[in-house]
């Protein structure tokens, strides 16, 4: 549904998508991940034909923006970061119009209406002036406005933002009932939503992509190489510690010390797992074995790794970065 190319897009000498393909099937819900600066929303307005590129392929549904852009923006609806509303009318009057620029028919407007207000929480709401909406309902606005035409691809940036828990909760429902008739990608700040809607996840940094896999993918990935195990444990620290780094495989324990047991952090290679090995040094050794686990890797921790730079500091992007 979504094909992209080697896409490029530069700003006089600078560079904010730099060569990057990639594909989004139909029915598919892509995260699209990335620091602030990362080339995020210049890609999404790159595909919305909002932006030109520099170079580069890209189809929507079959259909090239470059070549085709007229068909490709009638097959899109789009959620932009910060959504424009005509705040002096109503929530109906407004749907309607961006219906009818969108070639809704007036056949068929008044079933697309209700539809979109009830999948967006605003049939109480349809006779409210937008100037007189909380920042969360102009949002709602803004995501029923991307639906009301009935797209074949959905482009949402941050269509979670400013809303409060409960209505997070109804536009994740909304967004994953959405998939299957509709293709989407989502870019957001907050990973657990990522983790909860979406089918795979593209991480970008500096323009370029750093991970393209599913959230599960990403976690059994990072997971390879040095591991990481969680122990608790009562006895004295010196012999106990003495006891763990005894075990083969162990390359290195810290101490977290808890008001009546002790904590212990153990790294350890990857060659097999070590778990039944330490539990049998801490009980042979006459210490009590309170918990041994392998501490879950959320994607949260993945994208810090994949988004630093080899100092381990947070990565610089220039101030005048639009993406």
């Amino acid at each position: 549904m979504i094909e992209v190319q080697d896409l490029v897009k530069a700003y006089g000498s600078r560079t904010a998508v730099d060569h990057i393909s990639f594909e989004v099937k139909k029915g598919e819900i892509l995260g699209f991940l990335g620091p602030n600066g990362a080339g995020k929303t210049t890609t999404m307005r790159v595909l919305t034909c909002f932006l030109p590129a520099t170079s580069g392929k890209v189809k929507i549904a079959g259909y090239d923006i470059f070549e085709q852009s007229i068909e490709v923006r009638r097959r899109i609806g789009y959620l932009p970061e910060n959504v424009p509303l005509y705040l002096d009318m109503s929530v109906e009057s407004y749907l309607t119009y961006m219906a009818r620029l969108n070639g809704v028919t007036w056949s068929e407007l008044s079933e697309r209406l209700d539809k979109v207000m009830d999948s967006c929480g605003l049939l109480h709401r349809r006779r409210d002036l937008i100037g007189h909406l909380s920042r969360g309902y102009r949002q709602r606005c803004g995501l029923a406005q991307a639906l009301v035409h009935n797209p074949d691809v959905l482009i949402l940036d941050e269509p979670t933002a400013s809303l409060d828990p409960v209505q997070i909760r109804d536009v994740r429902e909304t967004i994953k009932n959405l998939a299957g008739e509709h293709t989407i990608i989502l870019s957001t700040h907050i990973l657990p939503e990522v983790e909860l809607v979406c089918d795979r996840v593209l991480m970008i940094n500096r323009g370029r992509i750093v991970a393209d896999d599913t959230p599960v993918g990403l976690r059994n990935r990072a997971a390879s190489g040095a591991l990481s195990l969680s122990l608790q444990a009562r006895g004295a620290k010196d012999a106990l510690l003495g006891a763990l780094r005894a075990v083969q495989g162990v390359s290195g324990v810290t101490v977290v010390d808890g008001s009546d047991t002790d904590g212990y952090n153990l790294q350890v290679s990857a060659s097999g797992d070590l778990r039944e090995e330490l539990a049998r040094a801490v009980v042979q050794g006459g210490f009590g074995l309170r918990g041994l686990e392998v501490p879950r890797r959320t994607l949260e921790d993945i994208f810090v790794e994949l988004t630093t730079d080899e100092a381990g500091l947070a990565v610089e992007t220039p101030a005048e970065e639009v993406a």
